[in-house]
């Protein structure tokens, strides 16, 4: 079993990489387009707001808006799914973070000096320097302050990944060829589909209570101890409480669960 997920500065280099090695390897590519044409599922506004709030730095005001916070548990729940099929390379929107404790997942970071990311934006994008610059500063900000928003981690923080490479210090080619050697090795591990499944389940259920118009709850973890899923945050009433809880029993079908959720004052 092998995923492969790829974080990059803009410019560097990573989208081009990542559709390579996809090829070579007949692995799933996993991009932005697939990931805001799969949250159809959940209602076609989810798209529409999707375009929005993708790689988005959000206001204060965002980050505490139903919209947000179930926009960004759907795509947690997506990029689990994908996972879970196996041989798929997943672009951004923090899937090394959410896949750190899944041996099966090669992490990769890709950077450039800023000069020569510029060169290749303006040979990409037919734009002239000052406006490549402003491309990709603006985009790594925007990116940055998303992950930030989203898993409360720094999106350059190099814990987070296996390896970075820098397309300035080595070829294109030579990167490739060492993912491809790294991802054939991670196939050959036992596959750990238990972990990602558990992963995939309590996903799929805070999602389907965060993208609930019947609720607004402003802080929510779905999570398993071993034993049953935990649900775990903060709503407003009684009333509610009893809400929330028969739905998350309705989405978790007959998998064990147990609300813990404390009221507002």
């Amino acid at each position: 079993m092998a995923i492969l997920t790829i974080s990059r500065e803009f410019g560097s280099g990573g989208r081009e990489i990542g559709q390579a090695v996809a090829a070579l390897l007949n692995y799933e590519y996993i991009d932005k387009q697939k990931i805001l044409s799969d949250l159809k599922s959940a209602g076609n506004e989810w798209e529409k707001w999707g375009k929005d709030l993708d790689e988005h730095c959000p206001t204060i005001w965002e980050k505490h808006d139903w919209s947000f916070s179930g926009f960004s548990a759907l795509i947690q729940s997506c990029i689990l799914n994908y996972a879970l099929k196996d041989k798929v390379v997943i672009m951004g929107r923090g899937g090394n973070f959410l896949l750190k404790d899944i041996p099966s997942a090669l992490r990769l970071r890709i950077i450039a000096p800023i000069d020569k990311r510029i060169e290749r934006i303006m040979v990409r994008e037919s734009v002239d320097r000052e406006t490549a610059k402003w491309l990709a500063e603006k985009t790594d900000n925007e990116r940055a302050c998303f992950i930030r928003s989203v898993y409360g981690r720094e999106w350059d923080d190099l814990d987070g990944y296996d390896m970075v490479y820098n397309t300035s210090q080595l070829s294109e080619e030579e990167i490739i060829k060492t993912i491809k050697d790294n991802l054939l090795k991670k196939e050959q591990l036992t596959p750990e589909t238990g972990t990602l499944r558990i992963q995939a389940e309590a996903a799929r259920i805070k999602a389907g209570l965060l993208t609930n118009p019947k609720f607004l709850i402003p802080t929510l973890d779905v999570y398993h101890d071993g034993e049953r899923f935990i649900l775990h945050g903060i709503i407003h009433s009684p009333r509610e409480h009893k809400a929330v809880e028969d739905e998350a029993k309705r989405l978790a079908k007959d998998l064990p669960i147990r609300c813990e959720l404390h009221y507002r004052s």
